[in-house]
């Protein structure tokens, strides 16, 4: 039976991801300049679906990794009906098999496995109100395991709460499209998925604040660039996603170093 806080937790996230009035729409635009009918997307670190539900009103088939099995039963519920939509009980890490996953019943969005990120944000006092408070052995799968069986996507969206490098790190091959969440004074864990994406391809990156579902910069940055813009005051004040696509040729004007 799920504690009264673990309830609380999963109607605040309902709330915050599928009861805001135009989220879905700003959402959809956002992804549009990325995925087209018929992509194949990954939606890692799903939760209750909002991404995988904006992904699939564009015309893109979904494989949504969700670990906490509570949570994969109500995005069962939410957008598992869909015919264009795979749900799988599964994190994503460097290497497929199990592992321990840190579960907050009253923040449910903060579950993570990365344990070095959970102890630095237990010091951090931006994380002051979260609380772990119990471990779970889960699945876990690679995204090379993931193309293996169900081809390249066009995109994959990445939010699991600084195990992010790990994720990329069961990557070997370019993806068009890539995009993870930034914490502002994470950003070491930021810089070791812009390094390993270089270690794949020329992919230039951008970055989108908050939930404002839109891109900060008029140009596509160097991931040195990117760096900078995400150190500066303005950047500082909030979380967030950064993009990366692959750039078939730096042309004058559309690319800043």
């Amino acid at each position: 039976m799920p504690t009264l806080g673990r309830t609380v937790g999963l109607l605040r996230s309902l709330v915050v991801y599928h009861g805001i009035p135009l989220r879905q729409r700003r959402l959809r635009r956002l992804y549009a300049a990325f995925v087209k009918r018929g992509d194949l997307a990954f939606d890692v670190g799903a939760h209750l679906g909002n991404r995988t539900r904006a992904m699939s009103a564009l015309g893109c088939r979904v494989v949504a990794l969700e670990p906490q099995p509570d949570v994969a039963q109500l995005l069962r519920s939410l957008v598992g009906r869909r015919p264009d939509v795979e749900i799988l009980e599964a994190a994503v890490g460097e290497h497929c098999g199990r592992a321990a996953l840190s579960i907050s019943d009253q923040t449910p969005t903060m579950t993570t496995l990365a344990m070095q990120w959970r102890a630095e944000r237990e010091e951090d006092p931006v994380f002051s109100g979260v609380a772990w408070n119990r471990e779970l052995e889960v699945t876990t799968t690679t995204l090379d395991a993931l193309i293996a069986r169900f081809g390249v996507p066009a995109f994959v969206k990445i939010d699991v709460e600084g195990g992010e490098p790990e994720v990329l790190a069961g990557l070997t091959q370019r993806i068009p499209t890539v995009s993870f969440e930034y914490l502002p004074h994470a950003l070491d864990y930021t810089q070791a998925c812009v390094t390993r994406l270089g270690t794949l391809g020329a992919y230039r990156f951008n970055w989108s604040p908050g939930e404002s579902y839109r891109l900060e910069s008029e140009q596509w940055l160097t991931g040195e660039a990117l760096l900078r813009a995400l150190r500066t005051p303005a950047a500082q004040q909030r979380s967030g996603d950064v993009y990366a696509r692959i750039s078939p040729a730096v042309t004058a004007g559309d690319e800043a170093r």
